[in-house]
């Protein structure tokens, strides 16, 4: 008898996807398995692997010929359509992993475990089950981090012998899911995130830190965004807040009750606090409802490369570090008198010891808070501009518009759902 393909999802997950000509198809990035009363076992039917653009697509089981020498072989057919989990489906990574289980001992008893991995095995002719879990016992439940992983004895067991994998009735650590994809960008981990269960979401929330959270809730939908920051602690959730680019913040702070509001501005720092509460009295599809408070602003008298240095701060978005803005004292929004603006090209050619205010882009006007969506969408193409102005009657720069922050108000309410759902070629499905 020949002895059956075996494979841990851990290791799994580390794979890349070839069709039979070697070509690169994607990266494997979870597996796909589903519960049945009439089985002892799961059944393994798919891979869930990224492709090209980010997007992550299903791969059925049977369209894999092989998963060895470090590699996943498949027939080439595969179908682009963004892979949507089903109720009936289970993710391996995403939700079993670190999921509190019991299993069986010799002397019959139960002993408390956690999964640490998965081991499934192939049968017939591309059949494939889960047959074993990797689990570490002696491990306290719930809020598991990178240092408990380490406690307790680890075993090997069949699943047979695994009691509650299935569900999960206690809180379940997201660290190993969080270190899966800890290479995605924010848009992509937003997109893992949104297809989980929201008690998954929850987990995986508290797993990140407030930065990344940060960047991740700017790009989930809004319903998310609310769901997440509702089951934040107080304390951290005013944290994450002050993490986020100011007009998202204060975009998610206004879809919340008017109580939740004034608690989460009040456990903030006073200065950004007062930036949200500046921009929660503008109407959201104005110029003072879609800006940012905290564009890059500079006096007359700084240098060129000075500016090209604050330009390269990473934590600066792309649109933001296009544009600086040159005001007078003092250069926290509002400013004093707005002068100008400088584009990032015009820094680069000019000698780096000129200061920026002899180099003052002074012929395109500032917008009033109140200027509308359409006003500042037209201002933006007219000019080709990455960012505009909004200046007070006294001419205080109170904020910037930027490219990206009209895209989000011009775009359906549901792009964020549907951006990966264009491309929908024919190919195969689930079974």
């Amino acid at each position: 008898m020949s002895t059956p393909t075996r494979a841990f999802v851990g290791r799994l997950t580390e794979l890349n996807v070839f069709d039979p000509l070697g070509d690169q198809v994607g990266r494997v990035r979870d597996v796909v398995v589903t519960f049945n009363v009439a089985r002892t076992r799961p059944r393994v039917i798919g891979l869930v692997v990224e492709v090209a653009g980010r997007r992550r697509v299903f791969v059925p089981m049977t369209r894999v010929t092989s998963v060895e020498g470090g590699q996943v072989i498949t027939t080439g057919l595969v179908n682009m359509r963004r892979f949507e989990q089903r109720g009936n489906e289970t993710l391996v990574v995403a939700e079993l992993f670190e999921r509190p289980v019991e299993v069986r001992t010799e002397e019959g008893g139960l002993l408390a475990a956690t999964v640490e991995d998965i081991g499934i095995e192939q049968h017939g002719s591309r059949g494939w089950s889960v047959a074993r879990a990797f689990v570490r016992t002696g491990a306290p439940r719930g809020g598991l981090g990178r240092l408990a992983r380490r406690r307790g004895e680890t075993r090997l067991v069949a699943i047979e012998d695994v009691v509650g994998l299935r569900t999960s009735s206690s809180a379940q650590s997201a660290a190993r899911l969080v270190e899966a994809y800890e290479d995605l960008k924010p848009a992509d981990l937003a997109e893992v995130i949104h297809d989980l269960t929201p008690q998954r979401r929850a987990e995986v929330a508290a797993e990140l830190s407030d930065e990344r959270l940060a960047d991740v809730i700017e790009e989930l939908p809004e319903d998310d965004q609310v769901e997440i920051i509702a089951g934040l602690r107080v304390d951290r959730a005013a944290d994450v807040l002050e993490a986020m680019e100011p007009d998202d913040a204060a975009d998610l702070l206004a879809e919340l009750p008017k109580d939740r509001q004034e608690e989460l501005l009040e456990r903030m720092d006073a200065d950004e606090a007062a930036d949200l509460r500046r921009l929660l009295t503008y109407d959201e599809n104005t110029a003072g409802g879609l800006m940012t408070t905290e564009p890059v602003i500079l006096g007359p008298e700084a240098s060129i490369a000075e500016a090209l240095a604050v330009v390269r701060r990473q934590e600066l978005s792309t649109a933001l570090a296009c544009t600086v803005f040159v005001c007078r004292s003092p250069l926290e929004t509002p400013t004093g008198r707005y002068l100008g603006m400088v584009h990032i090209q015009r820094l680069l050619r000019e000698p780096p010891h000129n200061p920026v205010g002899g180099i003052l882009d002074k012929d395109v006007e500032p917008l009033p808070p109140d200027a509308t969506l359409g006003q500042v969408t037209r201002m933006l193409a007219t000019y080709d501009l990455v960012g505009v102005p909004v200046v007070d009657a006294e001419g205080h720069l109170l904020g910037a518009v930027t490219v990206d922050d009209v895209l989000d108000h011009i775009l359906p309410d549901d792009w964020r759902e549907d951006r990966h759902d264009s491309v929908t070629p024919e190919g195969a499905t689930r079974g």
